[in-house]
């Protein structure tokens, strides 16, 4: 089937978790099963209305959360849904982010059977003095055989996330935590570099906590990269990494500056040069609150600083052609001491960070948005 616009990527955000973790600020609520089926007639109610407004064809849909998974049967009610009200693409990204905890074995069936064909596994750490520090209900042994069942139910692209930065972690630590998922042979690492958000129980505890400093945690992010390129995985965004050609085609949207539609609380979209959001409310979303504006997007500076998170960087012709700027000999002379230093790599009129550049990636975009005429 050809389609004459291009498909847009439909984000869902399942606001529910068991526990808090301790390092976590994404808006979740506490669940009850009363409250699923309350939230998922809600979160059909806006898939069908736009999808009556929207007539574009989607090519991805993500579930995240929260503990998406805590969906369980509904999933599949819920992706019927969306094919009801959209035109899904044959070959569409659906993925779906779950915990290694709980009534896994069920859990994959139900998603087998809705049509999920990617999972992103919150694993964190290989370690369970860590997973207990972070207030994870998994161990190191529940994501070992969450991967094996994810295998045997045929899932054939499996995401591993895993943390560093972690209180009293080390490069020995996250050695031992890069040996554990690799072994599980993921198509897919996404690694994230631990933030003390307020309003978590860890950054209450911040001046207990033995947190790395920059330096260590900078040493951490080198090692992880080093490590994960040896073992073939491709990093292919900051925070990234994969086998072939087996990025989250999702996530590549928010990169690639693609639209994408975001239902449920707290998420945003960015459609048609228009950015918008629902609130951090729950009960307003499951009463009807509408998503509100904010402001609009597609700007140079915006593909500048999503480019750069990218290992393909930005085209300088494009830039300069698609947003009618010139850039000037000091935008060219701050790319070539960033190259100096090796923070940067400029390949025919390409401009790319290297690992080290993506440690310092804010400092350097503001330099040189600067520059942007």
């Amino acid at each position: 089937m050809k389609f004459l616009t291009k498909p847009i990527g439909l984000y869902l955000h399942i606001p529910f978790c068991e526990k808090k973790c301790n390092y976590c600020d994404f808006y979740s609520s506490f669940v009850t099963e009363e409250l699923l089926d309350e939230y998922t007639v809600a979160l059909i109610r806006e898939i069908k209305q736009w999808g009556g407004k929207i007539n574009r064809p989607i090519d991805t849909i993500y579930f995240g959360g929260g503990t998406p998974s805590l969906l369980s049967h509904r999933l599949e009610t819920v992706i019927s849904a969306v094919k009801s009200a959209f035109s899904v693409t044959e070959n569409s990204e659906i993925t779906l982010e779950i915990n290694p905890s709980g009534e896994v074995e069920e859990l994959l069936k139900y998603a087998k059977q809705a049509g999920v064909n990617r999972l992103s596994i919150g694993a964190q750490s290989g370690t369970d003095s860590e997973l207990k520090l972070l207030g994870r209900t998994h161990s190191a042994e529940d994501t070992v055989k969450t991967v094996e069942l994810a295998k045997r139910f045929r899932f054939s692209n499996i995401s591993l996330d895993i943390m560093l930065g972690l209180p009293s972690s080390s490069i020995k630590t996250l050695g031992k935590s890069l040996d554990f998922i690799t072994g599980l042979n993921p198509q897919h690492i996404s690694a994230y570099i631990l933030k003390l958000e307020k309003n978590t129980a860890f950054y209450k505890k911040i001046d207990i906590l033995n947190i790395p400093d920059d330096d260590s945690v900078a040493e951490q992010y080198l090692y992880m990269c080093e490590y994960l390129e040896n073992k073939g995985y491709r990093h292919y965004e900051i925070s990234n990494f994969c086998f072939g050609d087996n990025e989250s085609r999702h996530n590549l949207k928010y990169w690639q500056g693609i639209d994408y539609l975001g239902i449920g609380p707290s998420a945003h979209s960015a459609l048609d040069g228009k950015r918008f959001y629902y609130e951090r409310d729950l009960k307003g979303f499951i009463s009807g609150n509408k998503p509100l504006s904010d402001g609009e997007c597609g700007s140079a500076e915006e593909y500048v600083m999503l480019s750069l998170r990218l290992e393909s960087g930005i085209n300088l012709t494009e830039l300069e052609n698609r947003f009618k700027i010139n850039l000037n000999s000091e935008f060219f002379n701050r790319c070539k001491a960033f190259e100096k230093v090796e923070l940067l790599k400029i390949n025919d009129k390409k401009i790319s960070l290297t690992n080290k550049g993506m440690l310092l990636s804010n400092s350097i975009i503001t330099e040189l948005l600067e520059c942007i005429v």
